[in-house]
């Protein structure tokens, strides 16, 4: 698994579930905590164990950017968006391999 990917990401508790959107500088690394409960947070209580959508960036100031930009939008741009491209809700973690 490549590290140090920069990246905002959404997790999911499962299919149309409870969603979050996150950035990092690491998405493999950040995934993994999320799916192992490994942070206390909104994404442990909630079970977004589910990496659904992601997308990198060259730099994390672009990526914050946008992680503050999706955080505002209504649930239901988020949802079109995972569903664009992932329509299943299908786990992606480790597919950046």
């Amino acid at each position: 698994m490549r590290e140090g990917i920069i990246a905002v990401y959404i997790m999911a508790s499962r299919r149309h579930g409870t969603i979050y959107v996150g950035v990092t500088s690491d998405l493999a690394r950040r995934a993994f905590e999320h799916r192992e409960g490994a942070v206390p947070g909104f994404t442990k209580k909630h079970g977004c164990k589910r990496l659904v959508w992601w997308k990198t960036f060259e730099l994390m100031t672009s990526a914050i950017q946008r992680e503050k930009t999706m955080k505002h939008w209504v649930r239901e741009w988020k949802v079109n968006l995972i569903e664009r491209d992932n329509p299943h809700w299908d786990d992606l973690y480790g597919s950046w391999m």
